[in-house]
């Protein structure tokens, strides 16, 4: 499957920017889940963790909408 832009109400939209703001929810998510499963220890440097689990979610969602066999 190839990156395509989906059109709505006549805006082209990059899929990065629909894969990004599941990536957000995402990364939401698991942080929420994280603190609740860790409540009394604090990570260090949270912004990086943050950043980095966005990232990642991001990527995962892209992987995995694209598929692994694409080139």
């Amino acid at each position: 499957m190839e990156l395509k832009e989906f059109a709505f109400g006549g805006l082209y939209i990059a899929p990065l920017l629909l894969y990004a703001l599941l990536g957000a929810l995402v990364t939401l998510a698991l942080r929420w889940g994280l603190h609740r499963l860790l409540p009394g220890r604090r990570l260090w440097f949270e912004a990086w963790f943050d950043a980095s689990l966005f990232l990642l979610s991001t990527a995962a969602i892209a992987f995995l909408a694209i598929g692994p066999g694409s080139p």
